[in-house]
């Protein structure tokens, strides 16, 4: 069985040993400690399972059912150190779909999963058009100019990451939490890498080492067809633009 999962809790020993034991169970993990960012992750990735903690500081995990009941009916599972049922009602009554008490049993939970996920509908998406692009999420493949690309899980999910979000800025520390989840947000070497990979893949020549963006950098993925947007993002500070992408201009803010 294989899905996504979003873990919530403001603990990172939690979400380290969930993630190990989920992710060694097939399932795509991605986690945060911050339900606010966490929130965010759901809107740009969305999961086929949401677990969450319900005391954290800030936002609630009774908060964060309500915003995901807002817009979407993904099966919700809330852990808390609290037993008494006055909490689990007002989880169930938030949008939870089950409660589970800690310390809990990691098979046990594993179990509760699998049964959510076996009742979750199953998620489909269709192929994105971009420039020469065409990307296909659920086949996880990729044409460009009508010849298909070979490309890692990581390469391709950059790639599916920037396609998804055409036409808009997104920082370094947006693009490490997507593609390699929040624990990773302040490693831009791995993106540094990644995206030097990715351009050979795409028969594109990377960028030299003394021209690579520093701490704060963001990319911007356009049509080339674009133009005018284009034209109002040179008057950032561009410090790199890989040119000769098929249909395509990638950005290094």
């Amino acid at each position: 069985m294989s899905g996504r999962i979003l873990v919530i809790d403001d603990e990172p020993q939690i979400t380290r040993v969930l993630r190990a034991a989920l992710s060694a169970q097939a399932f795509d993990v991605r986690t945060a400690n911050d339900p606010e960012e966490a929130l965010r992750i759901f809107a740009e990735w969305p999961p086929d399972l949401v677990i969450t903690d319900l005391m954290m500081p800030g936002m609630s995990g009774v908060d964060v059912c309500r915003a995901i009941r807002a817009t979407s009916s993904t099966p919700i599972l809330v852990l808390s150190v609290r037993d008494h049922e006055r909490s689990k009602i007002e989880a169930l009554d938030s949008g939870a779909d089950d409660y589970v008490t800690k310390p809990f049993s990691i098979q046990e939970l594993i179990a509760r999963v699998r049964a959510h996920m076996r009742r979750a509908p199953e998620r489909t998406e269709s192929a994105i058009v971009t420039g020469d692009f065409v990307i296909d999420a659920s086949a996880h493949s990729i044409e460009v100019a009508g010849k298909p690309i070979h490309l890692t899980p990581k390469e391709f999910e950059l790639l599916l990451h920037l396609a998804r979000h055409a036409g808009k800025v997104i920082t370094h520390r947006a693009l490490l939490t997507a593609v390699w989840g929040a624990q990773s947000a302040h490693q831009p070497e791995y993106l540094r890498v990644l995206l030097d990979n990715s351009a050979r893949s795409l028969k594109q020549k990377p960028a030299s080492s003394s021209s690579r963006p520093n701490r704060g950098w963001a990319t911007a993925l356009y049509p080339r067809a674009s133009t005018a947007k284009r034209t109002r993002l040179f008057c950032c500070p561009a410090l790199l633009k890989l040119k000769h992408l098929p249909g395509l201009s990638l950005y290094f803010l």
